[in-house]
């Protein structure tokens, strides 16, 4: 089972840092992805950050890159996504999952563990 936490209300420019934790099963040798769904939305489909396995392959989309930074400590089964210059757009829950494999895949479609969603509210 899978855990995000972190989320909460920011200012805009301000910074979060949520973190995926996992019981009950290990995501230390798995894709990690983060994704969000905002108010009155569907979840996005594509991850707005992933992590590979061994931590080597790390893709954002465009709307993140820059601001947000995924990082990985396998040793505590953990996988972190550090959130800077958040803007009242990237208002929304957001939720970590993960895959079978190591390898880094973008589409909620290759993704089998989801984990409860953390708000986050950033106020203009």
């Amino acid at each position: 089972q899978l855990q995000a936490c972190g989320g909460g209300l920011v200012q805009a420019g301000g910074s979060l840092r949520l973190s995926c934790a996992a019981s009950g099963r290990t995501i230390s040798s798995v894709a990690v992805g983060w994704f969000r769904q905002a108010p009155g939305r569907e979840r996005e489909s594509m991850a707005l950050a992933v992590i590979s396995g061994t931590g080597d392959e790390i893709y954002y989309t465009d709307s993140v890159r820059g601001r947000f930074t995924i990082s990985r400590d396998n040793a505590k089964n953990t996988v972190t996504l550090q959130m800077n210059s958040l803007k009242p757009e990237d208002t929304a829950v957001y939720y970590c999952a993960a895959r079978n494999t190591e390898w880094a895949l973008q589409s909620s479609r290759y993704y089998a563990y989801w984990g409860q969603g953390t708000l986050v509210t950033v106020s203009s």
